[in-house]
């Protein structure tokens, strides 16, 4: 993806959010209960999520007693968490930060228990972006630390049609999907211990995806 379409998809998350600005509701994801249990079941204490948004789910690891990172590269969503964050008193909990995924992340190595990022991996990013920021999670999770990701992938019905953009990339109603393999998924373990790919649908389409889960070897 060129730096040009990465800035377009920026823009247009900035007035999607701008617009709807709780858009998905304040309810969990499916994928991020799953993530809070787990990760609670590991005594894990700090987590970091990628791709928060608005922070209906960095709110829900707030809510179950974890310390929350929560990242992304649009300032109004990350605005619109604060600002609920402050109303549920839980302000000193989520900690926000402006990040676009394909920087490295701003944190020291082995600092966290555990990483969530749902549909974040899939977007406007390229394989070799993808693989980048991978490694940058292995390297701010302490050993024994868990990502929970998903991702939509080729099995998907918006796969191959759209706006193609290369890579595996496809553009629907102004949104850009990097539909995954189960190629690059194995490829993205290495190093790790796979532990779960788990199939699941979500949405009218409905969209179809995979929830990772994978852990940094002790």
């Amino acid at each position: 993806m060129s730096t040009t379409r990465n800035r377009d998809q920026q823009h247009h998350w900035q007035s999607v959010y701008t617009a709807h600005p709780d858009m998905y509701g304040w309810q969990p994801s499916e994928p991020a209960r799953y993530a809070a249990e787990l990760f609670g079941a590991a005594g894990a204490g700090s987590i970091l999520e990628l791709g928060a948004g608005h922070g209906r789910d960095a709110l829900h690891f707030a809510r179950e007693g974890f310390t929350v990172h929560a990242a992304d590269f649009s300032t109004t969503g990350l605005d619109r968490l604060h600002t609920q964050a402050n109303h549920e008193g839980r302000a000193a909990q989520v900690h926000t930060t402006a990040h676009d995924a394909r920087d490295p992340l701003p944190f020291p190595a082995a600092c966290l228990d555990g990483v969530f990022a749902h549909m974040l991996l899939c977007m406007a990013l390229s394989t070799q972006e993808i693989h980048t920021l991978v490694a940058e999670i292995k390297r701010v999770l302490r050993p024994g630390g868990t990502l929970v990701y998903t991702v939509r992938h080729t099995g998907d019905a918006h796969y191959g049609t759209g706006t193609a953009h290369g890579d595996d990339i496809f553009e629907h109603g102004g949104f850009a999907v990097h539909f995954f393999t189960r190629e690059l998924v194995d490829d993205l373990a290495d190093g790790w211990h796979l532990r779960e790919v788990q199939p699941f649908t979500e949405g009218e389409l409905p969209r179809r995806l995979w929830r990772i889960t994978q852990t940094v070897p002790r």
